[in-house]
C-alpha cells in the first residue's frame, strides 16, 4: 500500500490586512473613550481634593490611573517575555510537537522593546506613588516616619548611591532585564529565520545553545523582577516564593494567548499543519498550569497564613478581610482555578476550540484580576477596584 501523502502549504503569511485593522481600532478607540470617561468619573468624585488618606498619603484620582499603567506594564511585559521563553523551552527540550506554532509565542517578543520603554519611562512618573520605599524620609533616623525595615533594604534599591536618593541599582536592573531579554528575542528570531531559509542543522544547534542561556537568565531576571517590579510594593512584606508566583502567572496567561491566537489562525484558514493533537497539547498546558499556579498561591498562602508573622501575614489580612479586595480573591481563584480546572477535566473539552477560547479568554482576564490584586492594596488601599 502506498502512503497517504498530504498536501500542506508551509509557506504560510499572516496577512495583516484592513478586515483585521478595522476590529482593532475600533476596541482601540473604544478602550480609549473609555479611559477618559473613567479618568472624568474619578475626577468629578472627589478629583480635585484630598477625598481619604492611603497611608501616609492623600488620595487623588491620578492615584488610581497610576496603578492601572503599573499593572499593564508588569503583566503585558510579562506575557511578551514569556513568549520567549515558551519558545527557548521548546528548542531546549528538543520538542517536536510544538513546530508548527512556534512562530506564535516568538512573536510576542516583538513587544519588548515598547514594553521596556513604556515601563522605564512610566515608572519616573508613577514610581512615587506606586512604590513606598522611593520617599526619602524613610531613611531618615531623625524624621518621626522613619522605616528601620524599609532602611534595611534601602540599599537594594539605591546602591551605591544614598538611601533615599537616586534608585540606581534597581533601574539598571530594569534596564539590563528588559535590554537581555529583547537581545535574546532579536538572537532567536533571527536564528529561526536562518534555519527555514538554509535548513541547516547548524542553525538548529545554534538556537538551541543561546535558548539555553536565556532560559537561565530568565530563571534569575524573573524572580528579581518580581521582587522589584510588584513585590517591593508591599516593601514590610516579604515571600521566597513570590518568583515562582508572579512566573505562574505569567506562564499561564502566556499559554492562554498563545492558544486563542493558535485557534484564531486555523480558524481563519492559516496553520494547516496544525491539528487536533496540537490543540490538545496546548489544553493540557494550560489545564496542568493552571493547577500549577493554584498550588504555589495555596502553598505561600498556607505558609505564611500559618506562620502568623505579622509583617508577612498582613498581605493576606488586607486582601481577604477587605470589603473590596475580599471578593476579588475569590473572583482571581475561581476564574483561575476552578473554571479552567472543571472545563478543561475531559479530554474532549481540550481538544474543542470553543472551551479552549473560553478558557483561554478567562484565564488572560483573570490574571489581570492577579495582578491587579497584587498592586492596588499596596497603592490605592481602599480605593481601588476594577470598575
Amino acid at each position: 500500500m502506498g502512503k497517504q501523502v498530504i498536501d500542506i502549504n508551509w509557506d504560510q503569511k499572516f496577512d495583516f490586512a484592513g478586515t483585521f485593522k478595522k476590529p482593532i481600532m475600533k476596541v482601540l478607540v473604544l478602550g480609549a473613550i473609555l479611559l477618559v470617561a473613567g479618568i472624568v468619573i474619578e475626577m468629578m468624585a472627589g478629583g480635585h481634593e484630598e477625598v481619604a488618606e492611603a497611608g501616609d498619603h492623600a488620595y487623588h484620582w491620578y492615584h488610581r490611573l497610576f496603578a492601572a499603567i503599573w499593572v499593564n506594564n508588569i503583566y503585558f511585559a510579562g506575557i511578551a517575555v514569556i513568549g520567549v521563553f515558551f519558545f527557548a523551552l521548546q528548542y531546549a527540550a528538543q520538542a517536536g510537537w510544538s513546530a508548527p506554532i512556534l512562530r506564535i509565542p516568538l512573536s510576542f517578543g516583538n513587544w519588548l522593546p515598547y514594553a521596556a520603554v513604556i515601563t522605564i519611562v512610566s515608572y519616573f512618573i508613577v514610581g512615587h506613588d506606586i512604590f513606598h520605599w522611593t520617599h526619602s524620609y524613610l531613611y531618615d533616623v531623625n524624621d518621626p516616619q522613619y522605616d528601620r525595615i524599609i532602611d534595611g533594604k534601602g540599599g537594594f534599591f539605591f546602591w551605591p548611591m544614598a538611601k533615599g536618593s537616586f534608585p540606581i541599582f534597581f533601574i539598571v536592573r530594569m534596564v539590563v532585564f528588559f535590554a537581555a531579554w529583547a537581545l535574546f528575542f532579536n538572537k532567536l528570531k533571527q536564528l529561526s529565520y536562518a534555519e527555514d531559509l538554509e535548513k541547516s542543522d547548524s542553525y538548529w544547534r545554534r538556537t538551541r545553545t543561546v535558548s539555553a542561556i536565556f532560559l537561565v537568565f530568565f530563571a534569575v531576571s524573573s524572580s528579581v523582577a518580581a521582587w522589584d517590579w510588584i513585590m517591593s510594593i508591599d516593601t514590610h512584606w516579604f515571600s521566597t516564593m513570590f518568583g515562582w508566583y508572579m512566573f505562574a502567572s505569567w506562564f499561564v496567561a502566556g499559554l492562554s494567548a498563545v492558544t486563542l491566537i493558535t485557534l484564531f489562525l486555523k480558524d481563519k484558514g492559516y496553520l494547516e499543519m496544525v491539528n487536533s493533537n496540537h490543540i490538545h497539547d496546548l489544553g493540557k498546558f494550560m489545564f496542568a498550569f493552571s493547577i500549577f499556579w493554584t498550588y504555589i498561591w495555596f502553598s505561600q498562602f498556607l505558609l505564611i497564613y500559618y506562620a502568623n508573622i505579622p509583617e508577612e501575614s498582613v498581605y493576606f489580612v488586607e486582601r481577604l478581610q477587605s470589603e473590596l479586595y475580599g471578593p476579588l480573591v475569590f473572583v482571581n481563584l475561581g476564574l483561575n482555578f476552578i473554571l479552567p480546572f472543571l472545563v478543561l477535566m475531559t479530554r474532549d473539552a481540550k481538544r474543542h476550540g470553543v472551551f479552549l477560547k473560553v478558557v483561554s479568554v478567562l484565564i488572560i482576564v483573570g490574571h489581570y484580576i492577579d495582578y491587579t490584586l497584587m498592586v492596588q492594596p499596596g497603592t490605592l488601599r481602599e480605593h481601588g477596584g476594577l470598575v
